[in-house]
């Protein structure tokens, strides 16, 4: 004897994920929730990055998105090599220049001023180093140093350093495209100081 069901009960179905659903007991009308996320306040790491006069705009435009996801301020030295206004960055496609906290320096002594008030550690990455940057304890208030693509930083920079760091390489190539390398040491840094976002 087969049994009738009654208007709106329904037939208890089995749907092809393998769950039953009973349409007295669920509608397609009436939406899930959807569950956000409660948001987690994370402290801004210190970190900084400084580019001693940067002379292809590519790798600073690297280097100052690496910025802005990590959360590092970004500082340029100048001169520079092209215009490195905010004009002159959004005409160059970075729409992520709002997210980034870029100071800019008319010289290296006007940074240098800067850097001694503040009382921040300079640590240049340099190939004529021999300190390994994994072998180096940072600290989270550094500013990682880095030289020109073409020509790095003069004797009077290097002597200003706190530290001088070198990215290990097999011998016999000479450097690393600067953007990576300041990945790299950013990594570093913030894995030490616990500044990862």
């Amino acid at each position: 004897m087969v049994r009738s069901h009654r208007p709106g009960e329904g037939r208890p179905r089995r749907n092809p994920a393998g769950f039953y659903w009973h349409p007295c007991r669920f509608s397609a009308s009436v939406a899930s929730p959807r569950l956000t996320p409660a948001p987690i306040d994370r402290p801004k790491p210190a970190m900084r990055i400084a580019l001693y006069q940067p002379d292809i705009p590519q790798n600073t435009g690297t280097i100052l998105r690496l910025c802005a996801c990590l959360g590092i301020d970004a500082h340029i030295i100048a001169p520079a090599g092209f215009p490195t206004s905010d004009r002159a960055f959004r005409r160059a496609g970075m729409d992520y220049l709002d997210t980034v906290a870029l100071v800019r320096h008319a010289s290296w002594r006007t940074f240098e001023a800067w850097r001694q008030k503040s009382g921040h550690r300079l640590l240049l990455f340099t190939t004529a180093a021999s300190l390994s940057y994994l072998d180096y304890a940072y600290r989270a208030d550094d500013v990682l140093l880095f030289g020109r693509e073409s020509a790095g930083v003069p004797d009077e920079v290097h002597a200003a350093a706190d530290a001088r760091l070198v990215i290990p390489m097999r011998p016999g190539l000479r450097s690393l495209n600067v953007a990576v390398a300041a990945a790299m040491a950013a990594g570093e840094a913030l894995r030490q100081t616990g500044g990862i976002l």
